[in-house]
Formats: C-alpha cells, structure tokens, sequence
C-alpha cells in the first residue's frame, strides 16, 4: 500500500505535468479550434467552397459600396471638368460663390463683393443652378 506521501508526491508531479506541458490557455485554445480539420478537403469541391463565403462577400462589397463609390466619383470629376466662369458653386468647406477665373489646378471664386479666394479643384463640391 502507498504511503500517503508517495500519493501526494505522484499527485504534484502529475499537476506539474500538465501545467508545464498541456497548458491550455485561451489564445493556445482559439488558436487549436482555428486549426482544426474542418472535414475531408479531397471531398467535392472542398477547395472552393471554402473560399465561397469570402468570394461572396467581395462580391456583396463591390456591388454595395465600391461600384456605386466610383460611380458617383466619375460624376463629379465630369462635373469639375465642365466647370467654367460665371457658374455658381458650394465648396466642401460650404461657402458658396462665382467662378470668376479657371487655372490649371484651381478656381478663382468671388465668395463676396472684392473678395476672391483660390480653391482647388477637387475642393468644389457642387455647381448650384
């Protein structure tokens, strides 16, 4: 019959045991069931429709936002381009005015009597009617 103290000593070495070498943290854990074997990749299609769910979703954004995005985009840049003397404009910064000169890389516009600033380009936000 063991004595109580070998059982006590076999006890601590086993629990050393596990905590030195079967640690089981969370990240360890998350890290496991990320890793684990989700089934038989060699089954039909298990290349693909694994990838499917993200395909799908860049497919969803593209539509959703990044299509309508560009469009919108190209609408202003025409919109920048036409822009010519005397056309009544917003700037992002919400001060509106008259194009009184048009220069390579910006507008000169009249915001108020003898008043004219230099804006750039891509700061004119909308052409009021």
């Amino acid at each position: 019959m063991p004595s109580k103290l070998a059982n006590i000593h076999s006890n601590l070495f086993i629990d050393a045991f596990v905590m030195t070498n079967l640690s089981f943290d969370s990240v360890s854990f998350i890290h496991a069931l990320a890793m684990a074997p989700t089934g038989d990749p060699s089954g039909p299609g298990g290349g693909l429709m694994s990838f499917l769910p993200m395909i799908l979703i860049f497919v969803a954004f593209w539509f959703l936002l990044i299509a309508p995005q560009r469009k919108k985009q190209k609408e202003h840049d025409k919109m920048i381009q036409a822009l010519e003397k005397g056309a009544n404009v917003k700037t992002v910064g919400g001060v509106f005015g008259t194009i009184t000169g048009v220069k390579d890389d910006r507008f000169v516009v009249r915001i108020a009597e003898n008043v004219k600033i230099e804006v750039a380009r891509e700061a004119i936000s909308a052409k009021l009617d």
